[in-house]
């Protein structure tokens, strides 16, 4: 059984990956959502030979939510634009260890990646290879011991929120790259991609998706205080 399906027309489908799934190939060998999607795909609508399915974007292995698949090269095109010009909002929510000092802000740094640790580092402006990172934060819920963290992604980085939230002393759950002390039994960790919103690349209609996060005791905790 495919992940849960959020939207699927001719032209996308956008599912909810689970923590652990790999979108693409690697250098490994292990089975990938994209082949998933494939065959769901084939076997659904009964299509012989290969199925096309373009990668628009990623997420980090560990982490869950909404990801967009075309199913076209024309729609592959112009959602490639789309995301190109940041005409998209991304809309992500991080559960961490420690309460910010400020309830919301505005995080700008100069990200440098480590290919071989495969970890991203905060630089400085004018560094070889050291990108822009921006993204809004805001305190949205907390536990007894955890936060609950909206994040608007501006830029697409690298580990940006992993790396950017460690700054702030707010490692996210089970994120032991970044500080958090402890795995989680998935190996995956508390960051997820909530919402993300942009124009249908052929229809030019608005579309608004919102993924369920995983259910586990603590996002459900998160999901049972915040308003419906």
């Amino acid at each position: 059984m495919v992940n849960q399906i959020l939207f699927e027309d001719n032209h996308i489908i956008i599912v909810n990956k689970n923590p652990g799934d790999i979108v693409q190939e690697d250098i490994g060998r292990d089975r990938t959502l994209r082949d998933d999607i494939k065959d769901y795909i084939k076997k659904k609508y009964g299509k012989p030979g290969s199925v096309f399915l373009g990668i628009v974007h990623r997420l980090d292995r560990p982490v869950s939510g909404a990801i967009i698949f075309a199913r076209t090269s024309k729609s592959l095109s112009r959602l490639n634009k789309i995301f190109r010009h940041r005409e998209v909002e991304k809309i992500y929510w991080a559960v961490v260890d420690n309460e910010p000092k400020e309830p919301e802000g505005t995080l700008v740094h100069f990200l440098k990646k480590d290919e071989n640790k495969n970890k991203a580092y905060i630089s400085k402006e004018g560094v070889d290879g050291a990108v822009r990172a921006e993204l809004k934060y805001k305190l949205i819920a907390k536990s007894d011991k955890y936060c609950l963290l909206e994040v608007e992604l501006f830029t697409g980085r690298h580990h940006q929120i992993r790396v950017q939230l460690a700054t702030l002393n707010c490692h996210i759950k089970g994120d032991l790259k970044y500080g958090f002390p402890r795995s989680n039994p998935n190996a995956g960790i508390h960051l997820h991609a909530r919402k993300i919103v942009f124009t249908h690349p052929v229809r030019n209609e608005p579309v608004t998706i919102i993924a369920p996060p995983p259910d586990d005791p603590l996002w459900n905790y998160f999901m049972s205080i915040l308003p419906s």
